[in-house]
């Protein structure tokens, strides 16, 4: 992969915020959005939701507020947002980064709303990258040593083909370069086996397509990795389908959750585990924030002609902070770029009928 461009960081990021996304919308977004501001102050803040909603919001500085008369419902069908519910703050908030005027367009959006009304709002109003067929959600997890291994897709496509799982490989390597300053990141396709034989037919042609390029030098393929591979950081980036990368994160997040219910449980027992407690406190504190998945929120939808983030639809305002922080360091460092640069060079250069047909966006 030849080097990328020189891209200077953006001086000032603005980011539009769907104040209305998520299980508590308001009450945890507009907390979330001071505490950003507070010490991000290279950052700018569209604010979309109701009036009522954002009267909250009057006094925050480098905001602005834009109304939206409508909500997306966590469990609102798909159809429903795309095509009745055309006001809503989802909607208007995607919307922003599509403004003709650079000095209003946002670089990025943030919304905790319903996962799927989000990315085919998305899809619809900034379309994909010729290229790509679907975009995908990336996000971190914590590995062993020390550092994140990003993963995807993460629920946005529960079937994938070779050549998806192809483009998801692009795509995930353009995000951590931006992210981490890595110009070849290395790359695992997630399997039940490290062996080339395992796998389903489908899994199998994705290696051999993922050799295919790592040969051209377009991406850097590790090889087959493992479920317990992306907490050991054997690769920078991990791809699978939306289904499988779904139970992964839950998992991954359930696990974390019960080993810190488990220890809690064990330093209360007694008078004497509670003195040793107090005297553990700052290395259990420790071990707590770096399991603690609020500290790794904010997908990325990738593939877009634009930056969206997807937080957790239960998140609290650390959580919703978190995730306006990951979408000002990918805006920060033109994420959207090197994505573009990566697809542009990688999947024309691969040979004929090893990609999926180009889409037009």
């Amino acid at each position: 992969m030849s080097p990328h461009p020189a891209l200077e960081p953006l001086p000032l990021v603005r980011i539009a915020v769907d104040c209305m996304g998520g299980d508590h919308g308001p009450s945890v977004t507009l907390p979330a959005c001071r505490a950003f501001l507070e010490r991000h102050p290279a950052a700018e803040l569209v604010l979309v939701g109701t009036a009522d909603a954002l009267a909250a919001a009057s006094g925050l500085p480098r905001t602005r507020c834009v109304v939206a008369s409508e909500v997306v419902a966590m469990d609102d069908p798909v159809e429903v947002a795309l095509r009745k519910k055309r006001d809503s703050s989802m909607r208007v908030a995607i919307g922003q980064i599509k403004l003709a005027d650079p000095a209003m367009a946002a670089h990025a959006c943030v919304s905790a709303g319903n996962t799927g009304a989000l990315m085919a709002v998305s899809r619809y109003l900034l379309k994909t990258f010729d290229g790509i067929d679907r975009p995908a959600i990336a996000a971190l997890l914590p590995n062993a040593r020390g550092r994140f291994t990003k993963v995807l897709d993460l629920g946005a496509n529960v079937d994938c083909s070779a050549e998806h799982l192809l483009q998801f490989a692009v795509m995930g390597s353009a995000l951590v370069s931006a992210l981490d300053g890595l110009e070849e990141p290395t790359v695992g396709l997630l399997n039940i086996g490290e062996e080339t034989i395992k796998g389903s037919e489908t899994i199998k042609r994705a290696g051999e397509l993922l050799r295919a390029a790592h040969a051209g030098g377009h991406i850097n393929f590790h090889g087959n990795v493992e479920g317990n591979d992306i907490f050991k950081g054997t690769t920078d980036l991990v791809v699978c389908d939306g289904f499988v990368g779904n139970v992964a994160l839950k998992t991954s997040e359930g696990l974390a959750g019960m080993l810190s219910q488990m220890i809690k449980e064990e330093f209360t027992r007694s008078a004497w585990t509670k003195l040793a407690a107090l005297v553990a406190m700052p290395v259990l504190n420790r071990f707590k924030a770096r399991v603690d998945h609020r500290r790794y929120s904010g997908g990325a939808l990738l593939g877009l002609r634009g930056l969206v983030f997807k937080a957790h639809g239960s998140s609290d305002a650390l959580a919703f902070e978190t995730a306006l922080a990951r979408a000002y360091d990918a805006a920060r460092n033109r994420l959207l770029d090197r994505v573009h640069h990566r697809i542009a060079e990688t999947l024309q250069a691969m040979p004929s009928g090893d990609t999926a047909a180009p889409q037009a966006a």
